[in-house]
Formats: C-alpha cells, sequence, structure tokens
C-alpha cells in the first residue's frame, strides 16, 4: 500500500469540497482532494441544473397552451421529448465542463480518485490502495436519496431524480413520492411536458411551507393543475410488467383506485454520505443519524470526549441545509480554518433562503415561524403580514395572479424577521427580502424603498404595509415580550 502525507485532506470534491479545497489552499500548500464518484458537483451532474433545464422546456409548454388566453392563437402544442432531453443533456454536460474545466487549476497529483474511510483520527486509507495522513481533514462527501422500503416492491422501476436525466425521452406516466422541494419542481415539470403524474405525499407537508396558510393555499393551486395529496393513503405498491401498479385512496373522493404507471420516482429526501467514512475510527462525537456534531460557525466536529476535533464537516454531509450557496458557504469556512488550523475564526453564515421553481414559485426567508416565536418568546413578541396576488395589477397583466406573502415582524423594534412566498416570480422577491434581513432593516425602512408600478415588488409593498399596520412599536412591548419564555 501507497503511503502520503497532507496538510489537509479534503474528502469530496462537489461544491463544498472545492470551495473548501481553494480556502485550505490559501493557508497550506499540501492540499489534496479525494473524490468517489465522478468529479462534477451534484448541482451540475444531477441536481440544479438539469432540474431547471427541465423546467424551462416544461414552462415554455405551457405558457404555449395558455397563449390563447391573451388572445394569441398557436395552434396544438406539442412537445418532442428526445429534443427535451436532448438539449437538457447538452446544456447539462456544458456545466458539468465548466466545473472540471475550473478543476485544473488543482494539480493532478493533488486529485486523488476513490473511496476514503478513516483508520484513525488522522488517517485515511482510499481504496485500501493509499494510506494518507492528514493534519486536518473536511469531510464534504455530499448525500444520496434514500426511501422507504415499501418502495423497493417497484423494482427496477424505482428511480431518483438522477435517474430522470438519464432519460432519452419522456415516459408516459411517473408516480412522484416526496411533495417536497425536488419532487414538486420534477413532478409539474413533467406534467407539463405531457407526463401523467400523481405526486404523494406521507406526513402532509408541501415544500418548504412551515406557515399553514402557506401551505393551504399551495396545495388548492398545485391541485387545479395536477394531483398533489401530501397526505396520501397509498395501500400498495406491485411491480407489474415494465411499470408499477400503485393502488391508493383518491384524496378528493376517497375512493379505492388502482393505478399503472411506468415508474415510481422516489424524492423522499436524502441522507448523508457518511456511514462508509468509518467515522467509528475518527474519535467523533455522533448525532443521532450518525453525523459528526459540529459548529455552525466555524464548521468543526467535536470528538467523542467533548474537545475540539481536527476534523471539519461541510454541505450535504451535515445534514444542516442541503443546498448549492450554503454548501459553498461551509465548504468555504471548513476549508479556511482546516488550512489556518490549530488558528480557527468563526464563519460569517448567510441569512436562509431557500427557492423553489415551481409555478407558482415558492421561497422561504430567514426562520420559520414556530422557531422565531420559540426565539423570541411566544407569538405575542410577532406581527404577521400578508398580502396576495389574487388582484395585484401586474400578477393580472401576466396572467399569474395566484400566490400569497406571509411575513414576519418583531413588535416593540419593528425589526423584520422573514416570511414565506407563493406567487409570480418569487425567486426576486426573496432575494430582496434576504438581503434586507441580512442588513437587518426595520419594516418601515423597507417601506422607504422606491417601489416602480407596474411591478410584482407592488405585492410587497402591500404585504409590509399589511406588516407595518399590525405593529404594536415601543419599548414596553420590548420589555413584555422579554418577559415571555419559549412556550408561554
Amino acid at each position: 500500500m501507497q503511503a502520503r502525507e497532507a496538510d489537509v485532506a479534503i474528502i469530496g470534491a462537489g461544491s463544498a469540497g472545492l470551495s473548501a479545497w481553494h480556502a485550505a489552499h490559501k493557508h497550506a500548500d499540501n492540499v489534496v482532494l479525494i473524490e468517489g464518484g465522478k468529479f462534477g458537483t451534484t448541482c451540475a451532474r444531477v441536481g440544479c441544473m438539469p432540474s431547471k433545464l427541465l423546467i424551462a422546456a416544461a414552462d415554455a409548454a405551457h405558457h404555449a397552451r395558455d397563449a390563447g388566453g391573451f388572445g394569441v392563437r398557436t395552434g396544438p402544442v406539442e412537445v418532442d421529448g428526445r429534443a427535451v432531453m436532448t438539449r437538457l443533456k447538452q446544456e447539462r454536460d456544458g456545466f458539468v465542463g465548466h466545473v472540471l474545466e475550473s478543476m485544473k487549476r488543482i494539480d493532478e497529483a493533488d486529485r486523488i480518485e476513490g473511496h476514503a474511510r478513516f483508520e484513525d483520527p488522522h488517517t485515511l486509507i482510499v481504496d485500501d490502495r493509499l494510506r494518507l495522513k492528514a493534519r486536518t481533514i473536511v469531510i464534504a462527501t455530499g448525500s444520496r436519496t434514500h426511501w422507504p422500503k415499501l418502495f423497493e416492491a417497484a423494482g427496477d422501476r424505482l428511480i431518483v431524480n438522477d435517474d430522470v436525466f438519464a432519460w432519452d425521452e419522456l415516459p408516459q406516466s411517473v408516480a412522484v413520492f416526496g411533495p417536497g422541494i425536488i419532487g414538486l419542481e420534477l413532478g409539474q415539470a413533467l406534467h407539463r411536458l405531457g407526463v401523467r403524474v400523481r405526486i404523494f405525499g406521507k406526513r402532509g407537508s408541501l415544500g418548504p411551507f412551515r406557515d399553514q396558510a402557506l401551505h393551504d393555499y399551495a396545495d388548492r393551486t398545485f391541485n387545479e393543475e395536477f394531483y398533489v395529496d401530501p397526505e396520501a393513503k397509498v395501500e400498495a405498491i406491485e411491480r407489474d410488467g415494465d411499470g408499477v401498479i400503485i393502488t391508493f385512496l383518491e384524496r378528493h373522493t376517497g375512493k379505492r383506485l388502482t393505478e399503472r404507471f411506468e415508474y415510481l420516482l422516489a424524492a423522499t429526501g436524502r441522507r448523508p454520505n457518511v456511514d462508509r467514512l468509518g467515522l467509528e475510527n475518527a474519535g467523533l462525537a455522533l448525532n443521532d443519524a450518525g453525523v459528526p456534531c459540529y459548529n455552525r460557525f466555524t464548521m468543526q466536529c467535536r470528538n467523542v470526549d467533548d474537545s475540539a476535533s481536527h476534523v471539519f464537516i461541510a454541505g450535504d454531509a451535515n445534514q444542516e441545509l442541503p443546498l448549492l450557496h450554503e454548501a459553498t458557504t461551509q465548504g468555504r469556512i471548513a476549508g479556511d480554518n482546516a488550512g489556518r488550523y490549530p488558528e480557527k475564526r468563526a464563519g460569517l453564515r448567510s441569512t436562509p433562503l431557500s427557492i423553489v421553481f415551481t409555478d407558482p414559485q415558492m421561497a422561504t426567508i430567514g426562520q420559520n415561524r414556530a422557531l422565531l416565536e420559540q426565539r423570541l418568546g411566544g407569538c405575542e413578541c410577532i406581527a404577521v403580514g400578508e398580502a396576495t396576488f389574487d388582484n395585484q395589477g401586474r400578477a393580472r397583466v401576466l396572467r399569474r395572479n395566484r400566490g400569497l406573502i406571509r411575513l414576519y415582524a418583531e413588535h416593540g423594534s419593528g425589526q423584520f424577521l422573514g416570511g414565506e412566498l407563493f406567487g409570480p416570480q418569487m425567486e426576486h422577491i426573496a432575494h430582496l427580502l434576504a438581503w434586507s434581513l441580512e442588513q437587518r432593516a426595520g419594516v418601515n425602512q423597507m417601506l422607504e424603498m422606491p417601489f416602480y408600478h407596474p411591478v410584482l415588488e407592488e405585492g410587497l409593498r402591500s404585504a409590509l404595509r399589511d406588516l407595518s399596520a399590525n405593529l404594536q412599536q415601543g419599548p414596553a412591548i420590548v420589555e413584555r415580550c422579554m418577559e415571555h419564555g419559549p412556550g408561554d
């Protein structure tokens, strides 16, 4: 077995790992990057970019069908599934190529292919051919899809989102399990491209929403276009010929239905890729899910004796926020601290921001209302403002007048705290709100910003006005809120 030493070893060459390598290399010359799969990030290969390519094609088909509402006659809309997938793969390969091109900045000798596992806290074994000793180690191994055992009855008809982007042609039908971000995005896109789709959930959740009003509004809106049941009662899944048969109770009628689909798409969540790392040999404290315990501001792991470890963790591997911008930020913090170890610095964690590219789009900014109430000491400390897009001027012009905004602020200080959004082009409004929250802006300060007419942002102004009207401001309110504890 070969032997080698390094200042910093980074396990995983995805978004977090690459960010960690560049940050660590500023402080240490001998930094190695270990990848057990294909080089090229999850985002570029099977995540953000190919899914948005599929959604873009779906939206084009949808808007073409909807053109008649503007008095524009286009004739029957035909979707060439093979052409859709061909463009998707071509563009996807271009994005992957850009990632691979950027990796050329890393010396080939410092890019190691193979699966790494801990032999001891400072030693990694790579494919039983290399023993690598490192002063510090960054775990950036990402995550993978997981599903309930029930789904395995579908056999080779069981697929995950990675498999969708390998299709040469679109199927006739797909049953999607999981109405989260991935399930809703892919499910709606496939529906708009002419695929028969049903989306099944289990625990009642819908996308990222925690505010019940947003959840219910989105549920009604999506069901006007395609079938979504966040609390589905699925009785059986069976493999049948070249398809899968699903027996379930139809949510609107309660009737027992048995339907056949070409595929069962599992979008029921992801699990961190830490189970093959031999963490039992690393001396790390683990949580109930088997993930290392860590400080989210330094990304430094804790040892079993509660001392600070020389091991850091970043990206989807830590199961905190499975988003590319978060992985990049965490990787930069982890790499910086691994490179300068034993010195360490707290990194800047940006405002939580999540966007779902459905239509209407879904977005969340900051912490959800339940967490805010717990943090601030009860619901009496939080004001809520809302506005719908049902009659909003610009939305009606675009014939996209469905949506609801709910915003939160603190009584007393008037500081904006976050919100949940459902409506047209919320990706842009979500950024405005995230920037405002990052700058700790007050609601009245936000209302002083310029708003053009007619734009969708006027819907945001309506919600801010409602929020401002509901605010109780003054030091007495702040003192009263501080007297309450969580759960009061």
